[in-house]
């Protein structure tokens, strides 16, 4: 939860075959922050830890409890991450991605439903996006989970332009869903923030463990 720990952490899962970052930082509590300070101090460990990779942050609801303050905070950023995430559900995603585009941050639309994937097509600057997060939230078994995932893509459709699609999945429904993005040739992500298990189902040891198994299911 330190930004020693989590540039550590970042340093291991790079070594393990990561090639971009998604983190969440955090307050001295332990729970999710935007505050600048915190950022800061995050984003300058792991660059100089693992310096080329891209980093990217999340600005999900939990962090801040409401978008105008949220929007505040992010504008507060004097270091900035490559890219965030947005919750495209969550009430003001479309004027924080603006914001975020504004200064300079790339933007990863996480679309959890068929009607947030309508309300961001809907969006006229969804074209900036950096790449489409569609993500599994709920704990499924794995033919609901890959059912859930297909609902997802149909939603989505096939002309995305030139953006990137990256689907995941969380708990139960993290494998299964990676499997999905392997299939289907698309960008997939693992983390403890998915899973805590590796795919036999024993405990994983960190984030790399879990790097490790993905690039074994990619072939290397």
């Amino acid at each position: 939860m330190t930004a020693a720990a989590i540039a550590a952490d970042a340093t291991a899962a790079v070594a393990a075959g990561a090639d971009a970052l998604h983190i969440h930082p955090k307050d001295a509590a332990g729970r999710d922050t935007l505050e600048p300070e915190v950022v800061a101090a995050v984003l300058e460990a792991v660059r100089a830890a693992v310096p080329g990779v891209p980093v990217g942050l999340t600005t999900g609801a939990q962090a801040a409890p409401g978008p105008a303050e949220r929007i505040d905070l992010v504008r507060g950023w004097a270091v900035r991450p490559d890219f965030a995430s947005v919750n495209w559900h969550e009430p003001g995603s479309p004027e924080l991605a603006e914001a975020l585009l504004g200064m300079g941050i790339g933007v990863e639309p996480g679309l959890w439903q068929p009607a947030a994937v309508s309300a961001w097509r809907a969006w006229p600057q969804r074209a900036d996006c950096v790449r489409v997060l569609l993500e599994i939230t709920e704990d499924l078994p794995p033919d609901e989970a890959v059912a859930a995932a297909r609902l997802l893509l149909t939603a989505l459709g096939p002309d995305t332009g030139s953006i990137p699609v990256l689907l995941h999945g969380e708990g139960t429904s993290a494998w299964p869903v990676f499997g999905v993005a392997v299939r289907e040739g698309l960008q997939a992500r693992i983390g403890l923030e998915d899973s805590l298990l590796l795919p036999d189902g024993s405990p994983a040891r960190g984030n790399a463990d879990l790097v490790t198994a993905a690039r074994g299911l990619l072939g290397g």
